[in-house]
């Protein structure tokens, strides 16, 4: 187990060298996500949410450690069987990593022999110590002169190689420090819009716990299926927009950073997100229309899905015709007054009001193609998804707390409703089996932007339920019909139990 510590803490340091040397662990991360039946990754992602890539990583360390304690007990009585068992699970690493966004094989076969060679080297050195030479059965470990010598040796090389892994894996992310597309997104500057709409005020600032009009950029939600954040630099990329157009084009970014930009607010969704969840958020994003690249390119007649490709391989596929009601779609290079995050998509990605990310927000955004509807099914939709991911109406109770205890008398119940593309209207409050009454909503920042609400409740002492629902803006009030997240989206009615004092 120490053996293999050593090696993985290695292998990160050298894979925190340079971006063509790729992480073992998260490339057979990413190898396990790809080959995962989609019910699986489904029960992960309701289960554990933003926490998934880290619970997994720690999975596959946790089993590498088992793995080589496994090969360790066995070394001592045939030391080949541990040196075969590193070098093949180095290899086998090595093959899951090349599949990583600029790991090349050299790079990837770089990493694995040294993470290997460490491993090994650590594995016969603790097999001899103590006694200087190659154990043929597990009563040599002891000396026969002082049996307790290789233990005191064994626990003192044990301990210091342990050490040796904690500070190389540590010590990655310093060796690493900050990547060349952090400082050349750092180095962006984002030109003026052309078309723009006033940034609106919070009308309920006041409500401590009552998520903000405007998600910030470290708190809005990330889900998707990099386990390490592609690192893209500006200078390098480039958007090919090709399939069934007329002509195929390609841009780099400051080129697309040259065209006429706009800045809109949209909500964007995750089709995980449960009734009441948090894998939701509001942003102000800015970015070329991309019917204004489609258009230059030429969409040919039988083009019906736009597929986005991102630079480690995930698509997402949405209906072309989903653009002709005039909704945001943009290939977005900002987010809330600043260039792109890093985890959120930098440099480039594609925001579609009214429909699931998984049908439309490609991140690292490589590629646009114009397909057939039945041509081309993107990444989740043989896991199961549904093919079509329009938004369902949400609305969500973010004070007070679910189990909460409140004091009797004046209580703020409020939180935000959602219906990108067809907006809020009207946001409705119960209290047990009381009548529905209206809450206040923050004023408008647009149809695909979620609204604030605020109802000012009585509280009575004992145990009230209190339940939410919306009207969007074609009049259709939220469904009571309760479906879970997979394969369409969950639907249902937030609701909430608290007890007055």
């Amino acid at each position: 187990m120490v053996a293999a510590g050593t090696a993985l803490g290695f292998g990160e340091l050298v894979a925190s060298l340079g971006s063509s040397l790729p992480s073992l662990v998260a490339g057979v991360g990413g190898w396990l996500i790809d080959r995962s039946p989609g019910d699986v990754t489904r029960s992960a992602i309701d289960a554990l949410g933003t926490a998934n890539k880290p619970v997994l990583l720690t999975a596959i360390v946790v089993v590498s450690l088992v793995v080589g304690g496994a090969l360790g007990r066995r070394s001592v009585q045939t030391p080949a069987v541990g040196l075969v068992g590193f070098a093949g699970f180095g290899m086998l690493g090595a093959a899951a990593a090349s599949g990583e966004v600029a790991a090349t094989a050299a790079g990837s076969l770089t990493v694995a022999v040294a993470a290997a060679g460490v491993g090994i080297a650590t594995l016969w050195l603790l097999l001899t110590a103590g006694d200087g030479r190659i154990p043929l059965g597990a009563n040599q470990i002891e000396s026969p002169t002082d049996p307790h010598a290789s233990r005191r040796s064994f626990l003192g090389f044990a301990g210091a190689a342990t050490a040796f892994a904690g500070l190389t894996a540590s010590g990655a992310g310093v060796v690493a420090g900050r990547s060349p597309a952090e400082v050349a997104r750092e180095a962006v500057e984002l030109p003026t819009p052309t078309s723009t709409i006033p940034l609106a005020d919070a009308s309920f600032a006041d409500i401590d716990g009552l998520a903000p009009l405007y998600t910030p950029n470290d708190s809005f939600f990330r889900i998707d299926t990099a386990l390490r954040v592609p690192q893209v630099e500006p200078d390098r990329w480039s958007l090919t927009i090709d399939g069934l157009v007329e002509r195929t084009l390609t841009f780099t970014f400051d080129e697309l950073s040259a065209m006429s930009l706009v800045e809109t607010d949209v909500t964007l969704a995750c089709v995980s997100n449960r009734v009441g969840g948090d894998l939701v958020g509001n942003a102000r994003w800015l970015g070329v229309p991309l019917t204004d690249l489609l258009d230059r390119a030429g969409i040919a007649p039988e083009a019906e899905q736009v597929v986005g490709r991102s630079v480690d391989g995930f698509t997402a596929g949405f209906p072309l015709a989903a653009l002709d009601d005039g909704r945001p779609a943009l290939v977005a290079i900002g987010m809330n007054g600043e260039p792109l995050p890093l985890r959120h998509g930098f440099p480039a990605r594609l925001v579609v009001s009214g429909l699931y990310g998984y049908v439309s927000a490609t991140k690292w955004l490589e590629s646009i193609e114009l397909r057939t509807w039945d041509g081309f099914d993107g990444y989740w939709i043989p896991r199961g998804w549904s093919k079509e991911g329009p938004v369902h109406t949400q609305t969500r109770i973010d004070v007070p707390a679910d189990g909460s205890q409140v004091a009797a008398g004046p209580v703020a119940v409020a939180g935000v409703a959602w219906a990108p593309s067809r907006g809020i209207d009207r946001v409705e409050v119960r209290v047990d089996d009381g009548p529905w009454v209206d809450a206040e909503l923050s004023d408008p920042i647009g149809d695909h932007a979620w609204r604030q609400w605020l109802h000012r409740w009585e509280a009575t002492p004992g145990s009230h339920e209190i339940r939410v629902r919306s009207t969007d803006g074609t009049g259709e009030v939220q469904t009571a019909e309760e479906q879970p997240p997979a394969p369409s989206g969950a639907t249902g009615r937030h609701h909430i139990r608290v007890e007055v004092a």
